[in-house]
């Protein structure tokens, strides 16, 4: 089971400003870290691999859909392709890290809303989307570990029910779902419960606190969640995804306006501790 962290808590582009903290991540124990890839071009990706694989550090990412003009559900024809085109991008940036996953709510805008819930053409016109994408992952070893979001942030896709449901609709084995513990907080009634359904379609596990601070330090059940996720036979990913203060890129759709936590020093040290003791706490 490898243990890495989302760096959205650093910055939304990472650069030679951020190998220090990169070098710490290293250090204390952390398998690997996600890289948001929200901008840039592929050459940027590349030498950041580069970086990593001298750190010794392996990678993910997570990336958006950045508009409803570049959309891959939308009904309008240039709209998809337009977000389709976007998908491209962010999987050239992937394989150029060297990346394991491509992770995120790759599916629609966030913040983006039509009145309802999503349409059968738009769930398959999703489907061709993430299903030709998962065929480039495969075919460079990765996976695709689609995010699906609270009511608040998405109306494409909420619920691990939803999510399994989908996953079947894609049909492709590397096609995954990445399972967030904030946005099941919101939504689900039994975290357990809905890992239980989503089960073999998990690709990572977001270990994110329910103020998007520290994990451990709020309401969630993070020994019934390991416990659960444990039980599935899962052991890819555990991630942890906290939040800094202002991030320009996310900080209209996610609501992050202040300090979730004192310091990154305490944030990386505490955030591994609680993932290695709970995770070994909770073996079969």
């Amino acid at each position: 089971m490898p243990v890495g962290i989302n760096l959205l808590c650093l910055s939304g582009f990472i650069d030679d400003s951020h190998l220090d903290h990169l070098r710490q991540l290293k250090d204390l124990g952390y398998d690997g870290v996600e890289i948001p890839v929200l901008r840039g071009a592929p050459a940027h990706y590349a030498w950041l691999g580069a970086e990593l694989d001298a750190i010794g550090l392996r990678r993910t990412t997570t990336s958006v859909i950045p508009s409803a003009l570049a959309n891959p559900v939308s009904s309008d024809a240039d709209e998809r392709r337009a977000g389709r085109q976007h998908l491209a991008w962010a999987m050239d940036c992937a394989i150029a890290l060297g990346a394991e996953s491509l992770g995120g709510p790759v599916h629609a805008p966030i913040g983006h809303f039509t009145g309802q819930g999503p349409t059968l053409d738009e769930l398959q016109h999703g489907a061709e989307a993430h299903h030709a994408l998962a065929e480039r992952a495969q075919a460079n070893s990765m996976i695709v570990s689609l995010e699906p979001l609270n009511r608040f942030e998405t109306y494409f896709l909420n619920t691990m029910a939803q999510a399994a449901a989908y996953a079947e609709r894609v049909d492709h084995p590397a096609f995954r779902i990445m399972y967030d513990t904030f946005h099941a907080h919101i939504e689900e009634q039994s975290q357990p419960g809905a890992i239980a359904t989503l089960g073999r379609h998990m690709g990572v596990l977001h270990v994110s606190e329910n103020d998007r601070g520290i994990p451990g330090r709020g309401q969630i059940d993070f020994d019934a969640i390991f416990t659960a996720v444990r039980a599935t036979g899962f052991d890819g990913w555990v991630t942890v995804e906290a939040f800094g203060a202002g991030l320009p890129e996310l900080a209209a759709a996610t609501r992050v306006w202040r300090p979730l936590f004192p310091d990154f020093d305490t944030l990386f040290t505490d955030s591994i501790r609680l993932v290695r003791e709970k995770w070994a706490a909770a073996a079969p």
